[in-house]
C-alpha cells in the first residue's frame, strides 16, 4: 500500500496593505531614529507611520529587527543607486560623488549608533547588505583612482568614517538646523578627497577591516 505524498503548500503571500504598512514603518521608524535617536518609543513610530502599534509589533517583535530593518533598506537603496551609477559609466569621480551625496540624504551617521554593541552585528541579513555596498563602493572607488581623479592615498574606510561624521547629527537643540549645511560640507569632503593630493595626509588610512574591527 502506497503512502501519499504531502501536498507541498506555498507559503501565502503578504496582502498589498501589509506591505504597504511594513513599508511605513520602516520609513517612519528611518526618520525618527535620525531625529530622536533608536530608543524613540514604538508608540511614536506607529503615530508617524499612521497605523496601531498592534501593527508595529507584528511586523517587528523587537527593536533590533526593526533597525536591522532600517539599516539594510538604507543601505539596500544606497547599493541600488551605486549599481544604476556603475552601469550608466561616465566619468568615475562624478558617480562617486552622486553616492556620496546620496548617503548622506540617507544620513547614515545617525544610523550607525544603532549598530552598538548589543546589535547582532553578524545577522545575515546585515552582513550581505554590508559587503554589498562595500563591494559596489570600492569598484567606484577604484574606477576614479584607476581614472586618476581619486587620490591614491585614500581608502574606503577614510570616506565612510568622514561621512559617518558629517551625516551625524549634533547634540542639543540649537543644532536642529544643522542640516542645511550637510551637502556642503559633504562637497568639502569630495574635493578634499580628489587627485592630485594638495597634502600629505597623517596616519594611515582606513580600511575596510579597520571598520569591522572598530
Amino acid at each position: 500500500m502506497e503512502t501519499a505524498t504531502p501536498v507541498q503548500r506555498r507559503a501565502p503571500r503578504p496582502r498589498a496593505d501589509a506591505l504597504r504598512n511594513r513599508e511605513r514603518i520602516v520609513a517612519a521608524a528611518r526618520e525618527m531614529f535620525v531625529e530622536f535617536g533608536a530608543e524613540v518609543p514604538f508608540d511614536e513610530i506607529a503615530r508617524r507611520a499612521g497605523v496601531g502599534n498592534a501593527t508595529v509589533y507584528r511586523n517587528f517583535p523587537d527593536r533590533d529587527s526593526l533597525a536591522r530593518e532600517v539599516v539594510c533598506s538604507v543601505m539596500d537603496r544606497t547599493s541600488e543607486q551605486i549599481e544604476s551609477a556603475l552601469a550608466e559609466g561616465g566619468d568615475p569621480f562624478e558617480a562617486l560623488s552622486r553616492f556620496v551625496h546620496a548617503a548622506a540624504d540617507e544620513r547614515i551617521g545617525a544610523l550607525c549608533p544603532m549598530l552598538s554593541e548589543g546589535f547582532d552585528q553578524n545577522h545575515p541579513d546585515l552582513v550581505a547588505a554590508r559587503d554589498r555596498i562595500t563591494e559596489l563602493v570600492e569598484e567606484l572607488m577604484g574606477r576614479a583612482r584607476k581614472a586618476g581623479q581619486l587620490r591614491p592615498d585614500v581608502e574606503f574606510g577614510d570616506m565612510m568614517i568622514a561621512l559617518s561624521q558629517l551625516t551625524r547629527p549634533l547634540p542639543g537643540t540649537a543644532c536642529q538646523g544643522i542640516d542645511r549645511f550637510v551637502h556642503r560640507h559633504v562637497q568639502l569632503l569630495l574635493d578634499g578627497m580628489r587627485a592630485p593630493a594638495r597634502s600629505v595626509l597623517p596616519g594611515v588610512a582606513a580600511t575596510v577591516e579597520d571598520l569591522q574591527r572598530a
